[in-house]
């Protein structure tokens, strides 16, 4: 859990604090939409539309539990009725909900991607195990640099988590550099913009 500066402003509180209120409203909407979808969409895009789906309900989860803590890690009270006074409480503020996000959420979206290359079966099968495991091993090999104070134990963990991250850039960089023959034209741009992102 990452130690919080005393300090904040009114304004800098209220606007993490609106901020994660509307990334609540968007991933959670965003989730009904993806699933109400889904009788709409091509019978061989409905898991990756699923997966979508889980993907922000996780999310939307993830941020309500963050919005949670930085509700409890502050106090915010009128200092002699006027402006705001934004004080810690000496609760902690829990930043590891993103990892945990991430450890679920990055190897599905990387599923996700393979899903809708329409690769053989095997291939398929392949990657999606592969590139889950390597990024839930990126994210996992990243979170003990987050909480480090000492910085070359920061940068220790950050080249461990690199090993995992450069294979997935470099498996997709070289998987998408070559469209599937089976996919149609139309999709070949979209698929080259992907590797190129």
């Amino acid at each position: 859990m990452a130690p919080l500066p005393d300090g904040f402003s009114y304004a800098e509180w209220n606007a993490t604090y609106n901020g994660l209120s509307f990334g609540i409203a968007a991933m959670g909407s965003a989730t009904i939409f993806f699933w109400l979808q889904l009788p709409n969409v091509t019978k061989s895009y409905r898991t990756a539309l699923t997966i979508t789906g889980i993907v922000t309900l996780i999310a939307t989860y993830h941020y309500i539990r963050i919005f949670n803590s930085w509700s409890e890690a502050f106090t915010v009270a009128s200092k002699d009725g006027g402006d705001y006074e934004v004080k810690l409480t000496g609760a902690p503020f829990n930043d590891g909900y993103r990892y945990v996000d991430w450890l679920l959420t990055v190897p599905l979206l990387l599923i996700e991607l393979i899903l809708v290359m329409k690769l053989p079966q095997a291939e398929t099968v392949s990657l999606s195990w592969k590139l889950g495991l390597a990024s839930a091993l990126m994210v996992a090999l990243g979170y003990p640099g987050e909480i480090q104070e000492d910085l070359s134990v920061r940068w220790f963990w950050w080249c461990l988590s690199m090993i995992p991250f450069c294979y997935v850039v470099f498996t997709l960089a070289v998987g998408l550099a070559r469209p599937p023959a089976n996919s149609r034209l139309r999709l070949q741009p979209a698929l080259r913009l992907l590797r190129d992102t």
